[in-house]
């Protein structure tokens, strides 16, 4: 030893870290990660009650406008109390009558001073807060659009898995089952679903869009295993006696999930706007339960009448979303190429 200090090689940086090094490079990628994380946060609040639990309290009057629009003056006038009709002299009852009303007249005055005129983004036509609304359906659309894409890519991942890892007629038969889905348009292949079970509510969205939508995954991880079953890696943990299942999830799975996880962001983006469509067309939520779709399916009467904050209100947060988790996945998908140096 001459003194001088061991050049000793640096730790190797793996997949995940190089991916999170891209990510970090791309200001685009970390605003629409922020976005995303918000609408997320706004999920959980939502879901323990700190946020929006009351957005069912009638706190407005019937299709209050934003506070930057002003009160509506037909709404204005409404909240004035009304001077009672003279009694008609003929009538001997038209004394008590006219108490009656006046008496009636004030007890409306009363509830309706109680609401308020304006809201800060308007309220729909029972008096809802559309902010509160809305992010109350934000918890139970984006909740349909992660659970979903994990049951989609979940089911794919498997498929692909046995039928990529096997071959034979194993690999047939799922390519057969998946040339029948893939030769159904999707849209008719969802609604078919939504048919079959006639029923309504969260759950029912989840296993109509987890059991259409496993198809793309499929073909890209069945790719993958396809590729990485003849790798050395595979062959030497044959060598050592390790079964089919231990081969296929603990040793090829951690080298292809970035190829499940792209597919999760992009799905997600997808099963939202699925959930929207059917809660449109009335196979979504039931009665009590809001979302983004519902939301919508409400507003198409209330335009007709001029009231165009909760479509407004919907639409924009969904497209926000929307907008963030595909800009996200976009970069995820280039983050995670091993391609790209």
């Amino acid at each position: 030893m001459t003194g001088q200090a061991l050049n000793l090689p640096a730790t190797s940086v793996g997949l995940w870290g190089l991916a999170w090094r891209r990510l970090r490079a791309d200001r685009v990628a970390m605003l629409s990660l922020a976005v995303v994380g918000l609408f997320l946060l706004s999920v959980v609040l939502a879901a323990t009650g700190l946020v929006a639990a009351d957005w069912e309290d009638e706190v407005a009057v019937n299709y209050a406008p934003p506070s930057f629009v002003g009160p509506d003056p037909a709404l204005a006038a409404l909240a004035q109390p009304q001077r009672p009709a003279p009694p008609n002299a003929f009538d001997p009852l038209a004394g008590d009558i006219a108490e009656l009303r006046a008496q009636l007249a004030r007890q409306g005055h009363a509830a309706h001073a109680a609401k308020r005129t304006t809201l800060p983004f308007g309220a729909d036509k029972w008096g809802h807060d559309i902010v509160r609304k809305t992010i109350k359906g934000g918890q139970t659309s984006i909740v349909v659009g992660l659970v979903a894409a994990f049951v989609a890519v979940a089911l794919g991942t498997l498929f692909g898995a046995l039928s990529g890892f096997y071959g034979g007629l194993v690999d047939d038969w799922f390519n057969w089952f998946y040339n029948v889905f893939t030769a159904i348009p999707s849209i008719l292949m969802i609604l078919t679903v939504a048919a079959v079970l006639q029923t309504k509510g969260v759950l029912t969205i989840v296993l109509i869009l987890g059991l259409t939508g496993w198809t793309g995954p499929y073909r890209l991880i069945r790719a993958e295993y396809i590729k990485h079953k003849a790798r050395e890696y595979v062959m030497a943990a044959d060598a050592i006696g390790a079964s089919g299942w231990r081969k296929m999830f603990v040793h090829i799975f951690p080298n292809v999930s970035h190829v499940a996880l792209v597919q999760m962001s992009i799905l997600v983006v997808g099963f939202i706007k699925a959930e929207v469509i059917l809660s449109f067309l009335g196979f979504g939520v039931p009665v009590g339960v809001v979302s983004w779709g519902s939301m919508l399916n409400e507003a198409q009467n209330e335009l007709i009448l001029g009231k165009w904050w909760q479509l407004t209100a919907a639409a924009s947060a969904m497209a926000i979303l929307v907008t963030a988790f595909s800009l996200f996945a976009d970069a995820l998908r280039d983050a995670l190429d091993p391609k790209l140096k």
